[in-house]
């Protein structure tokens, strides 16, 4: 499992004007205390890169102050700081010894909303990068990407004469360390590596769907402040454990015990490609009851997560709650505690802790407790019966497309509308 990435924050942003006199172009504030580099960490950490290094030059001095030693969602940040411009292939070369065997390189001044776990996902055997591609209409600011059998062969020149949909570099890249082999001390990514690539084959391509934007221009980081609910906010899955994504064999919670429910992974990933905050919500008895303590339950989650980025999956969050009325020990006994399922304590957290929109959001659950907590955290609740997962999600994700703002229970059986889904 990949887990480092790399962020190209040294350039100095002169198209900005005096916005970058002062200010390296990720700093820039879209909303008072929201830097746009905040967006890029926050996305990067929560799909489980955990190693991130900024790379830094112009006024370096201030990224290093805000985010070395910082942690994002369990991620550690590090700030490495050039000592003189060499391009962003010198840059790059210049950390080398800091670099994993295969890790996610990335513009510090572009968002590009994709599946940065799958983007990472069985890196190619015969290639040292894979750029993520974006159509566009209006290429002439980026130039155009020839993409061939999933091989990039040439790069197009910026120009105003380009018209039609054509595809642009996104701006994230998968990097095999052994590239920098290629790469000089005073060099650039995009007109000296890269190009290099595409003549030895070794450059592969791979063409997504997402939410993009630079903030190259005034106008762009304008519309990037507008914009910002479209870079930070989503809607959340928030899903049952034993019985939803695992079997259910009875206080479960060793990871060799693990077992999927049919297409469980599959409906993870589902949520994920769709924009979704994916979470967790569990009530864990065992652990008052003195079957198994909160690190095996950390364990098992641990487990799940490693499981499901073997398909470019993952779960943005784990809530679980170990109280439960007749606790064996007083430290977790507790008549109603507001995380216990049909309480909603679980998924009002998740709420304040991450920008979750509730248009678009639903539980997914195996009990009426599930669909209890679901209702009083005024969202739809989905229940599940044991069925397949995947279509579940699927029709989830169809009624709410249809009816965004619905706050109804819908009854899903074995992935079938039962009893005419929202009423």
């Amino acid at each position: 499992m990949i887990r480092q990435a790399v962020f190209l924050v040294g350039g100095k942003g002169t198209r900005l004007g005096a916005l970058t006199a002062e200010t390296p172009k990720p700093l820039l504030q879209l909303r008072p205390n929201v830097r746009f580099l905040d967006i890029l960490l926050e996305n990067a950490a929560r799909q489980g890169f955990s190693d991130i290094i900024l790379l830094a030059g112009h006024l370096g001095e201030q990224v290093e102050a805000l985010y070395d030693g910082r942690c994002v969602r369990g991620a550690t940040i590090r700030v490495v700081r050039e000592l003189e411009p060499a391009g962003t292939g010198g840059a790059l070369l210049h950390i080398s010894h800091l670099l994993e065997p295969w890790f996610i390189l990335a513009n510090g001044d572009s968002f590009f909303d994709i599946n940065l776990r799958a983007f990472a996902t069985n890196p190619p055997a015969d290639a040292m990068v894979r750029m993520a591609l974006r159509g566009m209409y209006e290429v002439s600011r980026y130039g155009s990407v020839t993409l061939h059998d999933g091989r990039i062969i040439s790069f197009s020149e910026k120009t105003d004469a380009m018209a039609g949909r054509r595809l642009i570099n996104g701006g994230i890249y998968l990097m095999r360390r052994s590239v920098l082999d290629h790469v000089g001390d005073k060099s650039s990514l995009e007109h000296d590596l890269f190009p290099a690539l595409a003549k030895m084959t070794a450059l592969n391509g791979a063409v997504l769907d997402g939410y993009f934007i630079d903030i190259g221009l005034p106008k762009t980081f304008e519309q990037a402040a507008r914009e910002i609910d479209n870079l930070s906010m989503r809607p959340g899955a928030f899903l049952d454990r034993d019985g939803v994504l695992n079997r259910d064999g009875g206080y479960t919670h060793r990871p060799d015990s693990l077992i999927w429910m049919p297409n469980a992974r599959e409906a993870v990933l589902e949520l994920n490609d769709a924009g979704y905050f994916v979470f967790v919500i569990t009530n864990q008895a065992g652990v008052a009851r003195g079957l198994y303590t909160e690190a095996d339950v950390g364990d098992f989650h641990a487990a799940m997560q490693a499981e499901l980025a073997e398909i470019g999956a993952h779960v943005d969050a784990f809530y679980y709650c170990p109280f439960h009325p007749e606790a064996a020990s007083s430290e977790y006994r507790h008549p109603s505690h507001p995380d216990r399922k049909p309480n909603a304590g679980m998924i009002l957290r998740a709420r304040r802790e991450w920008p979750v929109q509730d248009r678009g959001s639903f539980v997914i659950g195996d009990a009426d407790s599930d669909m209890e907590a679901a209702h009083r955290a005024g969202l739809p609740g989905v229940f599940f019966d044991g069925g397949d997962l995947l279509s579940t999600v699927r029709e989830a994700l169809a009624i709410n497309r249809a009816r965004p703002n619905a706050h109804s229970a819908v009854h899903l059986a074995r992935g079938k509308a039962a009893d005419g889904g929202i009423v």
